[in-house]
């Protein structure tokens, strides 16, 4: 960018290159929508204090900033983000470049093109309120140009209008009509004028600064002099004389303001660097491996639900082999003793810790996860057509398409007699028990 500059303009060293200019506009461009971000985020926690600050933050932003850049403007010959850019506002030469006396009177050169206090107010004028009247059109325009299709009874002037509503209508009728002209017209010209500016065909970047008679301009070493000669204390007069005025002045409230604002010039990279930093945290790996390393000595205790201690007593794993136990004892000795416990050790890791449904509080019946991963964790044979469950575990299609419309003879099998204890995880995952979200559409084929 640097080189580009250089080579059409070899005498000129203190212009700008396009591409800074662009960079500090956009830099302008991003303080109100982050700072009414950070605003309305206060305002969630603190409505009651900040919900009309937040409402009227357009004008509160104008007013601050045009205290923020007149201070700037003064001290710094530039705005707020152009100081950060290294840049400054002069007045624009009708007779042409002065190199010589730049190099060889370069502290005559600047007083003489410093801005007075009319020319800042007109720099004001473009940099604050030609923005808060571009948003507020921009605003304006977004809410009102499409009521224009509710039809005749919005856009029609009302019987015996008040001087408000007669305003508002022609208002309106502007912001259908006109101000998508103007709009285009605007950005037109800074295309023209920036093109002009690159090829070194014109000495304003914008046509606004056209109209102001001001330019841009790299800040030069008397610039910088003249600044630090601001910020250092006055020799002789009131603070000499006197020796406790020294100390007291340091809390007046000009010393007190004009320090800082001069501090923002340090709190804005900081900001740009922690922003930065707080993506790069959020985006590494780095961040992720720090937090499971800081977890893994924590243990989580499962969550407490109410009446889930009873719940487990009733129809627990122990609880219902015992019951089905006994009633086979009944009937056939020993035997039907024997048998019963071969079936209930066969079920037992199956319905171990089952999950519990959260409206029913009945216990859901589920499959372990298999062991080898290539097998279908409800029929324990080989995958065919592998079917993804939002849960992330596998299965056949037709075991899962099954299992989720509770038609699984696994599923029919476990629930005769136990129904009204125990839920057959119809619409659940066959492994979490979790509840799949579209039913048998939430399935996904895994193309291998």
């Amino acid at each position: 960018m640097e080189f580009m500059t250089a080579l059409h303009s070899t005498f000129d060293d203190h212009k700008p290159s396009l591409f800074e200019l662009l960079s500090e506009a956009q830099l302008a461009s991003l303080l109100p929508p982050s700072l009414r971000y950070l605003l309305a985020v206060a305002t969630h926690r603190h409505p009651r204090y900040l919900l009309r600050i937040l409402n009227s933050f357009d004008e509160l932003y104008a007013l601050l900033m045009l205290l923020v850049e007149r201070h700037y403007l003064k001290t710094h010959g530039g705005s707020f983000t152009e100081n950060f850019y290294g840049l400054k506002r002069e007045k624009a030469l009708s007779v042409g470049e002065i190199p010589r006396a730049n190099i060889a009177a370069p502290t005559h050169v600047r007083e003489a093109l410093i801005l007075s206090n009319a020319d800042i107010w007109r720099n004001l004028a473009v940099m604050v309120g030609l923005p808060y009247v571009k948003r507020k059109l921009d605003e304006s325009y977004d809410i009102n140009a499409p009521r224009a299709l509710l039809g005749a009874s919005y856009t029609r002037m009302p019987a015996n209008p008040t001087p408000k509503q007669r305003f508002m209508h022609y208002y309106r009728w502007f912001l259908r009509h006109v101000y998508p002209s103007v709009n285009a017209a605007y950005y037109l010209s800074l295309l023209a004028f920036n093109i002009a500016y690159l090829f070194d065909n014109s000495k304003y970047h914008s046509p606004f600064m056209w109209l102001i008679g001001t330019r841009m301009r790299r800040l030069g070493e008397a610039d910088y002099r003249a600044i630090v000669a601001l910020s250092e204390p006055k020799k002789g007069g009131e603070g000499a004389r006197g020796g406790n005025l020294g100390v007291t002045s340091i809390f007046s409230p000009r010393v007190m303001g004009e320090r800082t604002l001069d501090s923002l010039k340090f709190l804005l990279p900081t900001s740009i660097f922690a922003l930065k930093f707080l993506e790069w945290w959020h985006a590494s790996d780095f961040a992720r491996q720090l937090s499971k390393k800081a977890a893994e000595g924590i243990e989580v205790p499962p969550p407490v639900i109410s009446g889930l201690s009873s719940l487990s007593a009733r129809f627990g794993p122990g609880k219902g082999g015992k019951k089905g136990g006994s009633g086979d004892v009944g009937q056939g000795e020993k035997p039907g003793k024997d048998g019963e416990e071969k079936e209930g050790a066969k079920e037992e890791p199956q319905i171990e810790k089952p999950p519990i449904a959260a409206t029913s509080l009945l216990p859901i019946y589920t499959v372990p996860p298999p062991q080898d991963s290539e097998l279908c964790p409800i029929c324990q044979q080989e995958i065919t057509t592998a079917t993804a469950c939002q849960t992330g575990f596998v299965f056949c299609y037709t075991c899962i398409h099954r299992w989720l419309e509770g038609n699984h003879e696994k599923q029919e099998e476990f629930m005769k007699g136990k129904e009204g204890k125990w839920e057959d995880g119809k619409g659940r995952c066959a492994v979490t028990g979790r509840r799949v979200l579209g039913g048998t559409e939430g399935l996904r084929r895994v193309m291998i």
